[in-house]
């Protein structure tokens, strides 16, 4: 039996899997996210359909982009993903923190951090 709590996991993953590997950030909107959408990404706009514009135009100036999820943790209706965003292939990419809020099987709320990785960490950790 699936819970809520994985079954939101499984759309956020799927949402992600859709716009960055597969590169269709129109399907994906369609298919996750809510009529409702709260953008919080101060380089996105607000309403759903100029977010899934904007998310389509970023994935296709950057042909080689790929995103590997790392982590999943969800509590109540937020799901957070960790993941490494690579805009190049070969390049070190950003680790990025991913927040969304999911009700009714639909993502409805978007926060995310953004840190390049630089070339070594003084703790001599990665960061994903």
């Amino acid at each position: 039996m699936v819970t809520d709590i994985q079954r939101d996991k499984e759309v956020v993953v799927g949402f992600l899997r859709s716009a960055f590997t597969e590169k269709r950030p129109a399907d994906a909107f369609a298919k996750c996210v809510g009529d409702d959408y709260v953008q919080h990404n101060p380089h996105a706009p607000a309403r759903t359909d100029a977010s899934a514009e904007y998310l389509a135009g970023f994935v296709d100036r950057f042909p080689d982009l790929s995103l590997e999820v790392h982590r999943v943790v969800a509590e109540d209706d937020l799901v957070c993903t960790h993941s490494l965003l690579r805009l190049t292939s070969g390049s070190r990419g950003s680790a990025i923190a991913d927040v969304m809020r999911v009700r009714d099987g639909r993502i409805v709320e978007h926060w995310d951090v953004v840190q390049e990785i630089p070339e070594s960490t003084v703790s001599g950790n990665p960061m994903v």
